[in-house]
C-alpha cells in the first residue's frame, strides 16, 4: 500500500519532512478514529436493530481519513509536546 492521495510530499510539508512524525501522527488519529466509530457502533446497537455507522466513513479506512485531516490542517501536533513524547518513549526504566 502506497500513500498516493493525498500526495506524500504534501504531507511531509505539513510534518517538517519528518515521516517518522507523519507516520506517528496518522496512526494515532487512525487508532482514534478507529475507537470512536467503534463506540457509535456499540451505542447504535444498544438501541436499535441495524447499524449504519459505517456509512460515515464512506468506504475510506481510517488511515486515509487521517492523512486527509493532515493535509488539510484540521490536524496538527506541538512540535514541544511531539519531542518530548519521543525522549519519554526511549527512555530506559530500571
Amino acid at each position: 500500500m502506497s500513500v498516493t492521495k493525498p500526495q506524500i510530499d504534501g504531507l511531509l510539508e505539513k510534518t517538517e519532512q519528518n515521516p517518522f512524525l507523519l507516520c506517528s501522527l496518522a496512526s494515532k488519529r487512525a487508532c482514534d478514529i478507529n475507537n470512536m466509530i467503534r463506540g457509535q457502533h456499540l451505542r447504535v446497537a444498544a438501541i436499535q436493530d441495524f447499524d449504519d455507522i459505517t456509512t460515515m466513513v464512506s468506504g475510506k479506512d481510517t488511515v486515509s481519513i487521517a492523512m486527509e485531516e493532515i493535509k488539510d490542517g484540521t490536524l496538527s501536533f506541538v512540535k514541544e509536546d511531539f519531542d518530548e513524547d519521543i525522549k519519554g518513549a526511549n527512555t530506559i526504566s530500571m
